[in-house]
């Protein structure tokens, strides 16, 4: 689906730190943004969108036991996703399919999958944004914004309590950017890569929803 002759648009790909997790992943990101943006461009294929967000499974199991509800759903919802691409071939593929057979929200459709990693993507997005907001914003204070933003909404009172609970259980940071292999100049840059190239894809995913006349509130 990508044009080769489009590459326009990106960032480049970080020389310092190339095998780091944040640089592998915002390149794969960074990737799917260009295929969006190519005037070619029709359906993200599943398979490659899986392998893109397999990748984000480690920032989650570096943020510790405040994140443990995500990283247990992202990575097993990412996992439906894998297997489901051997299936089907694009995103609009599975909706499609679920939408035919009334099964968009039923629990394990992939259309309902889809939208859990979604969520997963923004809250990383939202995560990024708030931890490079700010040399005084702690790392509890950027992931408690950016889930009150993004999943707080969508969780029962006891899930939000028992989430916010344990932020007092992340690293700071410094650990953080350490657990990630990078420093303090590098990990901003590519938070911001990440943050720029997750967008379009998080944007294209919901007007996929929108023009089956999915709503975004579930």
């Amino acid at each position: 689906m990508d044009d080769p002759n489009d590459r326009g648009g990106g960032t480049t790909p970080s020389k310092e730190n190339p095998s780091t997790p944040l640089s592998l992943i915002a390149e794969a990101f960074e990737e799917l943004a260009r295929t969006i943006k190519s005037k070619d461009f029709q359906d993200l294929r599943l398979g490659t969108f899986s392998e893109a967000c397999s990748l984000v499974s480690v920032l989650f199991g570096c943020l510790g036991i405040a994140f443990k509800f995500a990283e247990m759903e992202y990575v097993a919802k990412v996992q439906d996703l894998v297997q489901a691409s051997k299936t089907f071939g694009t995103l609009r593929n599975i909706i499609d399919y679920d939408v035919e057979n009334d099964t968009v929200r039923k629990p394990g459709s992939s259309t309902r999958n889809l939208r859990r990693v979604r969520q997963g993507l923004d809250l990383i997005r939202a995560l990024f944004e708030q931890f490079i907001s700010s040399d005084e914003c702690s790392l509890r204070e950027a992931a408690s914004s950016a889930y009150a933003e993004v999943c707080a909404p969508f969780h029962t009172w006891a899930i939000r309590t028992a989430v916010f609970a344990g932020m007092y259980a992340l690293p700071s940071k410094q650990q953080l950017i350490l657990k990630l292999n990078e420093t303090d100049q590098s990990v901003e840059r590519e938070m911001r890569r990440y943050i720029d190239a997750s967008i379009p894809v998080i944007e294209y995913i919901d007007k996929l929803y929108i023009s089956k006349n999915i709503t975004l509130d579930w």
